[in-house]
């Protein structure tokens, strides 16, 4: 009788759990949702860039600029108040098909023209009040700061949606490694900070242009719901409006390729975890 009870309830439970059983969780499956915060660097392009205005009209030719990654201190990187400072990336994304997921996200990088270069310099600048009024006619100019300073240092804010694919690469129990590669596109809202022939320093967010951009990397999922990830970014930003002081005839302009490359912590959550076995 015993034994015929221990077979009656293993086969109710078996019964039970094939009609509504626990689906073994796979990474980049469709309903999954994740979001990731990390930080990047980036290298530029040499840049030709225009500046005109009421009283001026001139073109820098192929302006040097690099990044600047701040120092690593924990209370700036985790500090919820200082948390932004940082080069960043910040990424919502939802797989609306087994292994392809479609996301929004920030990248804020930073921009920073290399003070005292010299480059070549066309056009003109008259009635600034400063010693650099003349005719310029690709002549090379040493760019003092009492010149020009121009960064987007808070900063290059590459507001994006991408397409990607992730395949997995291994698979056991509690760790998978995927690969993944995609597209994206986006606006460019700089905060530029600039002072130039004089002005009184300018430092406003601005829609400025567009940018487009092609992805890879590979992603380390840990105990189902946590992930680190490597990724490099290669694109292309064009800005053909960014401000420059607090006069609003006074503009820039410029286009550049950039290589970015991230490392990112995030958490993927299944949105739907049971199945109905259909009868």
């Amino acid at each position: 009788m015993k034994w015929l009870l221990l077979l009656l309830i293993f086969s109710t439970s078996t019964h039970f759990y094939a009609q509504d059983k626990i689906e073994i969780w796979k990474p980049n499956k469709k309903g999954s949702f994740y979001i990731y915060w990390g930080w990047n660097r980036e290298a530029y392009t040499k840049s030709d860039i225009t500046f005109w205005g009421k009283s001026y009209d001139f073109k820098m030719d192929n302006v040097i600029a690099n990044d600047r990654q701040s120092l690593f201190k924990a209370n700036l990187y985790f500090n919820p108040s200082t948390i932004t400072i940082p080069q960043y990336n910040l990424r919502l994304g939802y797989y609306f098909k087994d292994k392809y997921e479609i996301s929004i996200g920030a990248d804020h990088m930073k921009y920073v023209m290399k003070p005292f270069q010299t480059v070549n310099m066309n056009g003109n600048i008259e009635n600034s009040g400063t010693p650099y009024d003349g005719v310029y006619n690709d002549q090379a100019m040493m760019v003092d700061t009492s010149f020009l300073k121009f960064e987007h240092t808070d900063g290059l804010n590459y507001l994006n949606a991408e397409v990607r694919r992730s395949d997995a690469l291994i698979n056991v129990k509690h760790f998978n490694v995927s690969g993944l590669y995609g597209v994206g596109a986006g606006v460019l809202v700089p905060r530029t900070n600039t002072t130039l022939l004089g002005n009184p320093r300018h430092d406003e967010f601005h829609l400025a242009g567009y940018g487009l951009s092609l992805v890879g990397g590979i992603k380390l999922n840990f105990f189902k719901y946590f992930f680190i990830q490597g990724e490099a970014k290669y694109g292309f930003i064009h800005m053909p409006d960014i401000r420059t002081t607090y006069d609003s005839a006074d503009r820039a302009k410029q286009h550049f390729f950039f290589m970015q490359y991230n490392v990112v912590f995030g958490a993927q959550f299944q949105m739907t975890n049971r199945v109905k076995k259909s009868k």
